[in-house]
């Protein structure tokens, strides 16, 4: 029986660790353990770190692992490029599983930027932010003690964080009509936000363009070049099985 690891932590992991295990693949499903009670596919689950590439390859060896899906966020760069040196070092076979990003629509005002240090630049003085970008990032927008912020995440924000910071503690998916009470209630005028892509957390788009909200887009990393890139769980399904 063929053993695939997937490197998890989304939606997409756990849909595939699902298929695969329907499929009668052999599958462990491996979480970097950051989020409190996270969600936990189908299969034999993994939690916490591999020590970079060195202890990666070094489980791969051991475990007779046949192939490797990197399932993680759109924005977990080190994990993908410690899962790109272990798989060259032991000759595993490595498949990126990453969903499309999002794409501006008919009524949308974004500015993309690359990093998240030029998004809280692009915050002006007075503005009200809708900030869902992650707990870890709040540290890089403390300096932007003029602006007023509510942040979103999964479990509670280390400092430092702003000064001036309202948290909100949510797992989604959510809706436009909640996503629009937010906005309301609290006068948001601009949403900062990754380009993670995905169903769960487009409301938060729809409402920003139903308000006529500023979107500050975080553009992500690029996949690594010369790696099997796919968009669907189906297509790596299907790589992961053969």
């Amino acid at each position: 029986m063929r053993r695939v690891l997937i490197l998890g932590g989304t939606a997409e992991a756990r849909a595939l660790a699902g298929e695969l295990t329907e499929r009668g693949v052999r599958v462990v499903s491996s979480l970097a353990g950051r989020v409190t009670a996270p969600r936990l596919p189908v299969g034999e689950v993994r939690e916490g770190g591999f020590g970079g590439p060195d202890g990666l390859a070094a489980w791969l060896r051991a475990e007779r692992i046949d192939a490797v899906v990197d399932a993680t966020h759109p924005f977990a760069a080190r994990m993908t490029a410690s899962a790109v040196e272990a798989a060259a070092r032991t000759g595993v076979p490595l498949l990126i599983l990453r969903r499309p990003g999002w794409h501006e629509e008919p009524g949308d005002a974004w500015l993309r930027v690359p990093t998240l240090r030029e998004a809280a630049g692009s915050i002006g003085a007075g503005d009200r932010v809708f900030l869902t970008t992650g707990r870890r990032s709040l540290p890089v927008f403390a300096h932007s003690s003029d602006a007023w912020f509510l942040a979103r995440s999964v479990d509670p924000p280390e400092p430092p964080v702003p000064a001036n910071v309202h948290v909100i503690l949510s797992r989604g998916p959510y809706t436009v009509e909640g996503e629009l009470a937010l906005i309301r209630d609290h006068r948001l005028g601009v949403l900062v936000t990754k380009d993670s892509g995905g169903s769960m957390t487009t409301a938060k788009l729809v409402a920003a363009r139903r308000a006529g909200l500023r979107v500050i887009m975080v553009d992500r990393p690029p996949p690594p070049p010369g790696r099997l890139c796919v968009g669907t769980v189906a297509e790596a399904a299907d790589w992961a099985q053969g």
